[in-house]
């Protein structure tokens, strides 16, 4: 913004709104922005916050403009950030005020928190010394700031006490400021004893910070290698040298054991933030954090849009995990756009895990990133014995799930009084539920999925669009009683298998879905840690980075279930799975084994993760990506058109295809009806562009775009940079 002529008076300002460009407002006289001020602008007969943007705006006269009306009294949006939203909405296409819109997540805190009146004492004694006023005044101490209703709650005295008191001149007014929402961490609080591996990478963490700059180091150590205490070693670092550091974990909302781990380290938790928190707990955590009162933030990938004061160090924790994947209005991978951010804000990225993606291993095996590598357990504990059972010899019983082979491990575990975990990546009773008389199935009436049956809560429920219904004792299509049968497994009609033949067992179900939400699950894990169940029957949510002691046996009861889906990364995606659920065993240095339940005990994950040749796994899999020209030695964009009748997004699809410009080394493929048909009453066709490594993917999809028939009626495009997910 220029300030010397008529036209400096008007701003650019980007609104959180599908707009390709800032919007050009006139700046009132005496009102002061910056490139970055938070804003309240009008936009059409409403108000929205906005970020002036960078630029002079358009050339318009001031006066025919709509004025800014009001500048929040924030700290700017800064530039590393500003620059952050631009690549983010280059790349993936997204509209640059949709990705400006999740750094405005919380409103409230736009303006500062209101300081609190209190009371403090004057050094004046009271008229009459009573009982009752002695203790406020011991309980008040001298100069210490107390609320009035909090100082009579500590003295166990009601407010008429106090308020005499402050009547004598014994108390002044004062005003309190707004209370941090963590206490300042502290590097030097407890200094872990580490082993020389350990103490090695962290060293190699500990340099590249106080050396600053943008680097990314992959810390690649196996399930219980210590990585955490390594990178907390970075973070110590970080904050140390004043900086603000960001953890990005994949299930934030569940790791109790990480925020106690931290507290432990640094003598104060970090500030939280993902989805389940309190929005006033939000609204203090965005404020502070802008302010940078708050020196760490543990958050999901939603983090990445906090408006740090001073960002210094991103941890990506488990940075294989899909979860970081956003595939709603604007399509990020969070591991890569922490990369982008640590790049533009000039500081050290750590990516951390046990099994990396494919993506990571091949940067660090090209130089693009440092390696670090943790080859052991942490007090030497040994890595669990995996062993697949061949469910082709070893079949279970009629109407059973489980093979006798993997029922007597658990046995003999209860034996022991150790703990079991059994793993099947599927929600609910059974995934399919149909009538033995007339063979209707029961389907979603707006997807074109099956519904799961979640027997604890007697519905059928739609995993893809949360429809629910009733389980109904007859047939809706032949009317026939009690003849309606769930056809495979979920995870609670494993525990009821487990149930059977364990009755006396303690016996804890983990999943998403379960009543309850995330405060149960939180209570129930800290109940498995504490040696309170004996067999856990869980879904993907059990693999994530929790350090069960007692646990000595996994077994996985479906260890087929990802490798027919289609996707390029189903191989990899098992590998990791299985890797790290098998890895919740034996990580106290008990003996343990992990089972692998499997019909295909041949193929070269369950030879791989038997074996524990990690290496062999990624080698042949870098050699079969790179033979197919997939990534990360190719690029791929995915288009997914949805309308709310099947000819209308057939055909849309089928005009962005003829308009697909003729490009070298770029391919275009479909349209063809999505696996997943029919999600929430909408049609959905899919194209793929598959390009060379250094193809321009975002060029070619642009012009695409552009050429091709706007969207009418119910039709929506969505564009998909670097897919995920191929559903």
């Amino acid at each position: 913004m220029k300030e010397d002529s008529p036209k400096s008076r008007a701003a650019p300002v980007l609104v959180p709104m599908p707009a390709e460009r800032p919007y050009t407002y006139a700046v009132p006289d005496g009102m002061t922005v910056v490139p970055g001020s938070v804003v309240r602008v009008p936009l059409g007969p409403r108000e929205v916050a906005g970020i002036v943007w960078d630029g002079p705006g358009e050339a318009v006269d001031p006066r025919k403009l709509r004025p800014i009306a009001q500048v929040f009294d924030c700290p700017p949006i800064d530039e590393a950030s500003r620059r952050f939203v631009d690549w983010i909405a280059a790349y993936t296409l997204a509209a640059p005020g949709m990705v400006a819109r999740m750094f405005l997540r919380a409103p409230e805190a736009f303006d500062p928190e209101p300081w609190t009146e209190g009371l403090r004492p004057t050094g004046s004694r009271p008229e009459r010394l009573t009982a009752a006023r002695e203790r406020v005044m011991e309980i008040a101490g001298e100069g210490v700031a107390w609320t009035r209703s909090g100082l009579a709650h500590a003295a166990g005295v009601s407010l008429g006490v106090v308020d005499g008191l402050r009547e004598q001149g014994v108390f002044e007014t004062t005003w309190i400021p707004p209370r941090p929402v963590v206490a300042p961490p502290d590097p030097s609080f407890s200094r872990p004893d580490l082993t020389a591996d350990q103490q090695a990478a962290g060293d190699a963490l500990r340099e590249a910070v106080d050396k600053g700059g943008f680097g990314v180091t992959l810390l690649d150590g196996v399930t219980g290698s210590g990585k955490t205490e390594v990178y907390f070693e970075a973070v110590a670092a970080a904050i140390a040298k004043g900086r603000q550091v960001l953890i990005l974990l994949p299930e934030i909302a569940l790791t109790q054991a990480f925020l106690e781990r931290f507290h432990d380290r640094f003598g104060a938790r970090p500030a939280e933030w993902h989805s389940d928190l309190p929005p006033r707990m939000r609204e203090k955590v965005w404020r502070q954090v802008a302010e940078g009162s708050v020196r760490v933030v543990a958050g999901a990938r939603s983090a990445l849009f906090l408006p740090f004061h001073d960002l210094g160090l991103i941890v990506v924790d488990e940075e294989h995990d899909p979860a970081y994947k956003q595939e709603d209005r604007v399509f990020y991978s969070a591991r890569d756009m922490a990369v982008v951010r640590g790049r533009l804000g000039g500081f050290p990225v750590v990516l951390a895990s046990a099994t990396p993606s494919l993506e990571s291993r091949v940067n660090a095996q090209q130089g693009r990133y440092a390696r670090v590598v943790l080859p052991g357990r942490y007090a030497e504990a040994a890595l669990p014995d995996i062993k697949a059972i061949d469910m082709r010899r070893a079949p279970p019983a009629r109407g059973g799930f489980l093979s006798p082979v993997l029922i007597d491990q658990v046995r003999a575990t209860l034996t022991r009084g150790e703990q079991s975990l059994l793993f099947l990546n599927r929600r609910g009773y059974a995934p399919l539920t149909l009538c033995r008389v007339c063979g209707h199935r029961f389907g979603c009436p707006v997807c074109s999925s099956w519904l799961v049956e979640h027997r604890f809560r007697g519905q059928l429920v739609c995993h893809h669009c949360g429809h629910n219904e009733k389980r109904p004792d007859a047939c809706p299509e032949c009317g026939t009683f009690d003849h309606l049968v769930a056809c495979g497994p979920g995870v609670e009609r494993i525990a009821e298998e487990i149930d059977g033949h364990f009755p006396e067992a303690r016996t804890i179900v983990l999943s998403s879905d379960m009543l309850g939400g995330v405060k149960r699950l939180r209570l129930e894990l800290e109940a498995i840690a504490n040696g309170e169940a004996d067999i856990v029957i869980g879904t993907q949510l059990v693999a994530k980075g929790h350090n069960f002691p007692g646990m000595t046996l996994v077994g996985v009861v479906d260890a087929d279930l990802g490798l027919a889906n289609g996707d390029p990364r189903a191989a990899e995606r098992t590998f990791q799975l299985l890797s790290q659920v098998t890895g919740r065993a034996g990580r106290t240095g008990r003996k343990s084994v992990g089972l692998l339940q499997t019909y295909q005990p041949d193929h070269p994950v369950m030879r791989a993760i038997v074996s524990g040749d990690a290496e062999a796994f990624y080698e042949r899999e870098t050699i079969e990506r790179e033979r197919a020209h997939l990534p990360p030695f190719g690029r791929l964009a995915g288009i997914i058109v949805s309308a709310a009748t099947r000819p209308e997004a057939e055909t849309h699809a089928r005009h962005l295809r003829r308009a697909a410009p003729h490009v070298a080394g770029i391919d275009i493929l479909g349209p063809a009806e999505a696996p997943l048909a029919l999600v929430g009453g909408r049609h959905r066709f899919r194209l793929l562009v598959h390009g060379e490594r250094r193809s321009d993917m975002q060029g070619f999809v642009r012009k695409l775009l552009v050429d091709g028939a706007r969207p009418r009626g119910s039709v929506r495009v969505q564009v998909d940079i670097d897919p995920q997910s191929f559903l």
